[in-house]
């Protein structure tokens, strides 16, 4: 457990500190207010769903209540109608004509039916009908004749069981047109008193169809409210509207087939006269979804709103820390590049301002330590370079002298065996050789010009030796460019000379060959002398490598010794000797250190 815990702090420091201040903002802030979003909107929008449900049913019990009530005042005037024993006898009456029918009608019916009207609003007109024919057909009595028997109204109240009928229907208004009116009515049989039941009576109270359809349109914010008869016909709707007069039928009701949208059933009543009557409610799913919505953009206004203001605060506060950090972390590394500049900014007086002021003072002490430091260090290369550049001179003119010492010996030997006059040649030779020596100040020269003195010294040697001497040149194109240290071959040259061809019978033959092998400029002095035992070999070497300055082999050290001042150990120094075959010394230095003359004229590095 502890192992795991580490790992996870390891991971947590190497998280830079700008990325930590934005994980802290959106873990710690961000994430908080959003789930906090979410969890408030689903509840809030699963309240508002539950509260539109509870509207919604509010709604259509208020719709059902009112449709009933008012179905139930009809229904009332119709029982009072139904045991009014005078209006019975009224009606079962014989009349012997017209005149004697509206001398009743004044007496006892004319106000009879109208005294419910005021009472009942919803009631539009109240009619009687009756078999007994003697009764003058107007107003709000009617005699029953064929047209009346064949009327919808009138079939669906004699097919029905009941003593009470409500139902639906349509009437014409005019038997020239198709247009009808649709009706909403209570039919009520009269046969209460069966000792008036002498013809054929029952009451029909037509309903206000307005009023049922203020009922309707007064709920259309919560549902689209459907009045259905039993035959699942439409009898009214806020769709369809109200109209007087139409010549359409009423339509059937279909489910909907978007299912979003509920339907709620509930039936008018639990009378026998109400069975199949229903209220259908749709619900409008635009407000609930607009509810919804509000709710959500609202949210979402505060749920902004808090996280720019959130966002600007850590902004702030990120760009006064992540500035100064930034700026910190530059000038450290300019100080791994030494480059010691101070921090000119307003530090503050937190703790990046306490360390921006602590760095500021230690750039200051260190830079002021360096430029004393780097003062003494200047004046220790100086010296440096001072010994060492005496040095080389040391060793250059130990070089030329004993050169000339020996060429001047050679000469002053040959002319006394064999009494030679002419030594004009040679003389020339040495001639030019003394004045590149005493001219060049130089301690690098082209290979080319260190190629034409070898060249002159060894004509000397070859007129020294006759035809028992002689020498070859090997020398690339491309190598000729390059600069080496001046007398860097002669030395070498020389030895070969002395010490290889001397002690042999026969030709004696020097080579030198120059060349670029493997991004180095190789130099090769090799003749065919008596060479040399491994051991003494290996001696040479050793005393060539030493600071044994009473080695006789002092040529050959000042030469090893030279190119390591100037190339220190990227040069390589080799030997070879074989003995009665010869010696071969050799030494490579890289390009990248050697100076080049262009064809231009020029000079550069490579």
């Amino acid at each position: 457990m502890l192992k795991k815990k580490f790992r996870f702090t390891n991971i947590v420091n190497d998280i830079p500190l700008n990325y930590k201040f934005y994980l802290i903002y959106i873990v710690g802030v961000l994430l908080p207010i959003m789930i906090i979003n979410l969890v408030l909107l689903g509840r809030i929008t699963d309240l508002i769903k539950s509260r539109e449900e509870q509207n919604l049913e509010i709604s259509l019990e208020r719709a059902r209540k009112d449709i009933h009530d008012f179905i139930e005042g009809g229904v009332a005037v119709s029982y009072t109608l139904s045991t009014d024993k005078n209006l019975y006898e009224m009606l079962d009456r014989p009349y012997r004509d017209s005149i004697d029918f509206y001398g009743a009608y004044d007496e006892e019916l004319r106000d009879r039916l109208n005294s419910y009207m005021p009472v009942n609003n919803q009631i539009e007109r109240i009619t009687v009908f009756t078999a007994n024919q003697s009764i003058v057909s107007g107003g709000n009595y009617q005699a029953i004749n064929a047209k009346i028997r064949t009327s919808g109204w009138y079939r669906q109240a004699e097919s029905s069981s009941n003593q009470v009928v409500v139902t639906a229907y349509r009437i014409s208004e005019n038997s020239n047109t198709n247009s009808t009116t649709p009706m909403l009515s209570i039919i009520d049989w009269m046969d209460h008193y069966s000792s008036f039941g002498t013809y054929e009576k029952l009451s029909r109270i037509d309903l206000d169809l307005s009023e049922v359809y203020d009922i309707i349109v007064r709920e259309k914010d919560y549902l689209s409210l459907y009045l259905v008869n039993e035959q699942n016909q439409i009898v009214m709707s806020e769709a369809s509207g109200y109209q007087h007069v139409t010549d359409e039928p009423y339509p059937l009701f279909t489910q909907p087939e978007d299912g979003e949208q509920e339907v709620h059933i509930l039936p008018i009543g639990t009378a026998n006269y109400l069975k199949g009557w229903r209220i259908i409610g749709i619900t409008q799913g635009e407000r609930i979804a607009q509810a919804v919505l509000d709710i959500r953009l609202y949210a979402a206004v505060l749920a902004t709103t808090v996280t720019l203001l959130t966002s600007a605060f850590i902004y702030v506060m990120l760009r006064s820390y992540n500035y100064r950090v930034k700026r910190l972390a530059r000038h450290m590394q300019k100080v791994s590049n030494e480059k010691f500049e101070l921090i000119r900014i307003d530090e503050g007086r937190d703790e990046i301002g306490g360390l921006i002021h602590n760095f500021n003072r230690m750039t200051s002490r260190i830079n002021s330590l360096i430029n004393d430091v780097y003062k003494l260090e200047i004046q220790s290369k100086n010296l440096e370079m001072e010994r060492v550049q005496a040095e080389l001179n040391f060793l250059q003119s130990q070089m030329n002298p004993h050169f000339l010492f020996n060429t001047l010996n050679a000469i002053l030997v040959v002319c006394t065996k064999n009494k030679y006059d002419d030594v004009t040649d040679i003389i020339k030779s040495l001639s030019r050789l003394l004045r590149r020596l005493l001219r060049s100040k130089e301690d690098l020269v082209s290979l080319q010009e260190e190629m034409q003195f070898i060249e002159m010294y060894l004509k000397i040697e070859k007129f020294r030796f006759r035809d028992k001497f002689d020498y070859q040149f090997e020398i690339e194109e491309q190598a000729l460019a390059y600069k080496i240290p001046k007398l860097s071959m002669q030395p070498l040259v020389e030895n070969a000379c002395k010490h290889g061809l001397q002690a042999i019978e026969g030709l004696g033959v020097i080579r030198i060959r120059a060349g670029v092998r493997e991004d180095r400029l190789q130099i090769t002095i090799s003749d065919n002398g008596k060479g040399m035992e491994a051991a003494k070999l290996k001696e040479l070497l050793n005393n060539i490598r030493t600071e044994d300055s009473s080695s006789l082999n002092i040529g050959m050290r000042n030469v090893y010794r030279r190119l390591e001042l100037y190339y220190a150990d990227q040069v390589t120094f080799e030997m070879i000797s074989t003995p009665d075959e010869g010696t071969a010394v050799s030494f490579g230095i890289p390009l990248k250190l050697l100076e080049r003359i262009h064809s231009s004229g020029g000079e550069g590095k490579q």
